[in-house]
């Protein structure tokens, strides 16, 4: 009697398709739980990228920014270190920094105190804009 329902095409389908689902859950399940961290993924890699910066550095890319009055902020307060026309002398050359730094990279360098021995400066946001537009000059 039970090679007999071993042999019935019927149930051996019907016993086919229960091994096939056994193994198709954890399949799906890893699957579903792959999708889940790509989507939490992805959603802290939105949030890293556009972030807006914070509010000083907003105000200070909003603002245009004045090379000449640039000049004479960098004079009075980066001179001693980069030299009075950015050739670097105690700190490095700032000739064509634009090109290595982003904006706001280059607004976190000068206020963020952050590589000695260059000091902490956070010069208002029209300041900063104007030093700003003469660092991209250079």
């Amino acid at each position: 009697m039970t090679k007999a329902l071993l042999d019935n095409p019927v149930l051996e389908t019907q016993l086919t398709s229960a091994e096939t689902e056994t193994s198709v859950r954890p399949r799906r399940l890893a699957l579903t739980l792959l999708a889940i961290i790509g989507a939490f993924v992805a959603a802290i890699a939105f949030i890293t990228i556009f972030r807006p910066p914070d509010p000083y550095i907003g105000d200070v890319l909003r603002l245009q920014g004045s090379a000449a009055q640039g000049q004479v902020i960098f004079q009075m307060n980066c001179a001693t270190c980069h030299g009075l026309t950015g050739d670097g002398v105690v700190g490095p050359s700032l000739h064509h920094v634009s090109s290595r730094k982003s904006r706001i990279g280059l607004i976190q360098q000068v206020i963020s105190g952050k590589t000695p021995p260059m000091p902490q400066f956070q010069p208002n946001s029209q300041e900063m804009a104007d030093l700003l537009g003469y660092l991209e000059s250079l």
